[in-house]
This record gives C-alpha cells, sequence and structure tokens, in this order.
C-alpha cells in the first residue's frame, strides 16, 4: 500500500499526467479544459498548487484509510488518530520551532528556496486574500495527510513487527518525497523523520507532528513572501 500511493501521487501530482490519462480514455474535451484550467486560465497558478494539495490529501489519506478499515479491519486510533496524549511532548515540539526559526530566516535568503516557497506564488503588491488563504488550507490539509500517511499509517502498522526500528523504515521514504527541494531541507527530514517519528510512537498519535509541520511551513512561507518584497503595498491592495 506503501509504494501504490507514493507511486500515485508521483504521477498524479503532476496535472500533465492526469491531461494523458484523460486522453487515452478518449475524454480529449475534459484533458483540454483541464489543460487550459492548468496553463492559461488567470488562476491557474492557484489550480495547480490546489490540484497538487488534493492529489496528496486523497492518496495519503483515502487509500490508507480504505486499507485500515476494510483490509486490517482496524480501529483509526490505533494509527495516531486520537487526541489523547497529544501534548505529552509539547515542550520538545515547541523546541523544535525554536531551531527552525533561525534556520528558516537564513535559508529563506537563497535562490533555491525563494525559488521553491511558497508553492503558490503571489507577485509583489497582489493582495493575499482570499485566493493566498486558501491555499494555505489545502496546505495545512495536506500536512494532515502526509503526517497521518507516514507518522501514522507507516510508522504504527509497523511497529508491532519492527519496534522501534519502524522509525527509520518510515524515514526512509519520507526523506524520499523531498528529493528535488533544496539539499539542506531533505536532509533536515532525514533528522524531522526521526524525531517526529519517535514522538509519534511514544505518544500514539500525530497531531503535534501536524501542529509543527504547519508552523514551519507558514513560517517558510511568509519569510519567502517578505523576502520576495509581496507585502510592500500590501495595505493597498488589501
Amino acid at each position: 500500500m506503501t509504494a501504490l500511493v507514493l507511486t500515485c501521487t508521483h504521477y498524479f501530482g503532476d496535472f500533465r499526467y492526469l491531461v494523458s490519462v484523460l486522453r487515452d480514455w478518449g475524454l480529449d474535451d475534459s484533458a483540454l479544459k483541464l489543460h487550459r484550467a492548468m496553463t492559461i486560465h488567470p488562476d491557474a497558478d492557484l489550480y495547480r498548487a490546489l490540484y497538487w494539495a488534493s492529489v496528496i490529501i486523497f492518496f495519503y489519506c483515502v487509500l490508507p484509510a480504505a486499507c485500515i478499515k476494510w483490509v486490517f479491519r482496524d480501529k483509526f486510533s490505533d494509527y495516531g488518530t486520537s487526541f489523547q496524549g497529544a501534548l505529552k511532548y509539547y515542550r520538545l515540539y515547541i523546541g523544535m520551532l525554536i531551531v527552525m526559526v533561525p534556520l528558516v530566516i537564513y535559508f529563506s535568503a537563497t535562490d533555491s528556496f525563494l525559488k521553491m516557497y511558497p508553492f503558490y506564488k503571489v507577485a509583489p503588491g497582489d493582495s493575499l486574500f482570499p485566493k493566498f488563504f486558501i491555499w494555505e488550507i489545502f496546505y495545512f490539509m495536506q500536512f494532515v495527510a502526509l503526517e497521518f500517511f507516514f507518522r501514522g499509517f507507516i510508522l504504527h502498522g509497523t511497529k508491532h513487527r519492527f519496534g522501534f526500528y519502524a522509525i527509520f523504515f518510515m524515514t526512509v521514504p519520507y526523506c524520499m518525497i523531498h528529493f528535488g527541494k533544496p539539499m539542506p531541507e531533505t536532509i533536515a527530514a532525514i533528522i524531522a523523520g526521526v524525531v517526529l517519528g519517535y514522538m509519534s510512537l511514544k505518544s500514539r498519535n500525530i497531531w503535534m507532528g501536524v501542529f509543527v509541520h504547519c508552523s514551519v511551513a507558514f513560517m517558510m512561507d511568509i519569510s519567502a513572501l517578505i523576502r520576495q518584497g509581496v507585502f510592500i503595498g500590501q495595505d493597498d491592495s488589501m
């Protein structure tokens, strides 16, 4: 299931692959509409970002959830979705945020960072409302899906066989989904995967990981927007 989910997100995460699939099925009109929406529509940048997030949310959540319910016949709470004990290790999570703040500020000045973030690009002086906020909602939702898949489904689904080593089993594919991003972020994903995995294993839930991911992602997007001068003239445009 893990291999299937990662394969589907890799291919369907690129809208052009879905366009090609629709054409192969003889749905040329639907393929053309999708391609135009993602390329020449005035909101094409937003549509591409929302499409990518939706693919992540669907495959990271729906397929594993179906597997848990109808194949394993387990409770979702056994895979980290319970809120019980969610704040047990809050000090360590806060410490992770404190460490990340100067790192985000530093790397936000690099070209590779600014080319990557935010995924939904905002031109200097453009209003952030409502499009950027819509994007951030979807962005946060895909982090919930990501934590459920890696720190929930994979980690808690393999801990009975691998015990503590399930953390490292989960960290390998988690690191690999960061390929293509700036190298420091990919290396940091290894450390984050181990730490967040350990916390999820001990607390038996994913929610503080969701909080950390959303907080760091928001800091990264805001830092990139500040560096790109997006907030110049923002008061007048809003």
